[in-house]
């Protein structure tokens, strides 16, 4: 009875994942007999998922019934939920049920709880991959060289800082990127390499530097937070630049002032309540409506020596961004005037 739990929001990591369960369990000449690819979303599919899983593989290999959007541990109707107890003690040894979804289990379901005492029996697995918050220096980090590793790739200290800065929680840049280094790599490191006729001598693969980083990704990425960060200091103009990069990057303006909102709405709640006293950083995290109190310790650092008041007059320079953006104003005319004229105080 193997069956599979993904879930995650790192997408290209989840379909590395899956194609490689599919890859080690399907026998190619098989393929089209004993690999199904259904869409949870589908309450008919999800059931016929659970069909397919009961049935033995044909000729070579394994059987493997992947469900994208699985909804057995998320939202699971009480039928689907009947279906799935019922299919559980049927599905044969060498065939494997994949379940895939962006989200993340609900402990509260029937379902969950009898997928992860599978889990803890052996007879079920779970791996989750989620992305690192735009503000997790270090789950960037992490990142990196997690990905480079599951490439088959060496990255260098100091070329995963340097990733990290310029494309932060980018998952599926992230590879595409860690793929074109690493050819650079091998052909600086081994010029042989880079021509057909002649095999690397090599079979492990070139470190990838700084150097390489800094010739072909490029420097800082730029983010809302990063726009947040100039106006924290006293820098519109900078703050401009950078909204004018997400434009030109094609990001939604209304969708940049959403999380410059959030951003600084946070940092309001947590300098009111550090002026009141307040050291919990629990209760802290959860009136300003922050999932990980961890984050506080942050914030803490980057709002000290400010005053509730100036989140306030930044909050107003959004609030008149927004008019702007809603009245049909230029965006880059929009943000420039509302972080140029609301800058004084």
């Amino acid at each position: 009875m193997p069956i599979h739990l993904l879930w995650g929001d790192d997408e290209a990591a989840r379909n590395r994942a899956t194609e490689a369960l599919v890859e080690q369990l399907v026998d190619p000449a098989w393929s089209a007999i004993n690999l199904s690819r259904l869409d949870g979303n589908d309450t008919a599919q999800a059931a016929q998922a659970l069909e397919e899983a009961r049935t033995p593989p044909f000729g070579n290999g394994a059987r493997v019934v992947m469900v994208q959007r699985s909804p057995f541990c998320n939202q699971c109707p009480a039928e689907l939920a009947e279906q799935l107890d019922y299919a559980l003690e049927l599905i044969p040894a060498d065939c494997h049920l994949l379940l895939v979804n962006p989200a993340k289990p609900d402990g509260r379901l029937r379902t969950t709880k009898t997928l992860q005492k599978l889990v803890k029996a052996g007879a079920a697995t779970e791996k989750s991959f989620q992305l690192p918050a735009i503000w997790d220096g270090a789950g960037q980090l992490e990142l990196m060289h997690r990905t480079a590793a599951e490439l088959g790739l060496k990255l260098e200290p100091a070329a995963a800082e340097a990733l990290a800065a310029a494309i932060g929680s980018d998952s599926a840049r992230l590879a595409s990127e860690l793929e074109k280094l690493s050819l650079y790599a091998a052909s600086i490191g081994n010029p042989t390499a880079a021509t057909p006729d002649k095999p690397a001598k090599s079979s492990q693969p070139a470190p990838i530097t700084l150097e390489a980083v800094q010739a072909l990704v490029g420097g800082q990425s730029t983010n809302a937070l990063a726009v947040g960060d100039a106006l924290l200091a006293g820098k519109p103009a900078d703050a401009i630049a950078l909204v004018d990069s997400l434009l030109a990057a094609n990001e939604p303006a209304l969708r940049i002032v959403a999380a410059l909102t959030s951003q600084i709405r946070g940092w309001l709640w947590v300098a009111m309540l550090d002026q009141k006293g307040e050291q919990d950083v629990n209760a802290i995290a959860k009136a300003a409506g922050i999932g990980n109190p961890k984050r506080i310790y942050v914030m803490r650092k980057q709002i000290r020596g400010k005053r509730p008041a100036s989140f306030l007059r930044l909050l107003s320079q959004l609030l008149d961004v927004e008019a702007a953006l809603k009245r049909g104003t230029d965006p880059g005319d929009a943000f420039r005037d509302g972080f140029l004229l609301g800058s004084q105080p």
